[in-house]
């Protein structure tokens, strides 16, 4: 049997956005007139120019030491020299530390 629940998440979201753009369409909400309105593109600025300090004073520097120091050169190269050694046919990194188990010798 096939359980298809834990794929169903974007298209649950897609369709509730669709109705809800249905709903407000029928109650006579223009999107388009809302959006481009000046009141909501000046609060869109105004909390964009939050977005870009906090951004600027808090998170930049530890989400860019994650992203390029321990996502890139421990994750992602790691990842990509193992894919190389598969596609050559060698060992990757998995078997060549993996515990060996050494019979003894009598």
């Amino acid at each position: 049997m096939i359980h298809l629940r834990h794929n169903t998440g974007l298209i649950r979201w897609v369709l509730l956005i669709i109705i809800l753009i249905i709903v407000l369409s029928y109650f006579n909400f223009d999107i388009r007139a809302i959006v481009e309105a000046p009141l909501t593109q000046s609060n869109l600025q105004y909390t964009w120019g939050w977005v870009a300090f906090i951004w600027s004073n808090y998170l930049s520097s530890p989400v860019l030491y994650f992203w390029h120091n321990i996502f890139i050169d421990l994750l992602w190269n790691s990842f990509v020299e193992n894919l190389e050694r598969i596609k050559r046919g060698e060992a990757h990194s998995f078997q060549i530390n993996a515990p060996q188990v050494v019979p003894e010798s009598n």
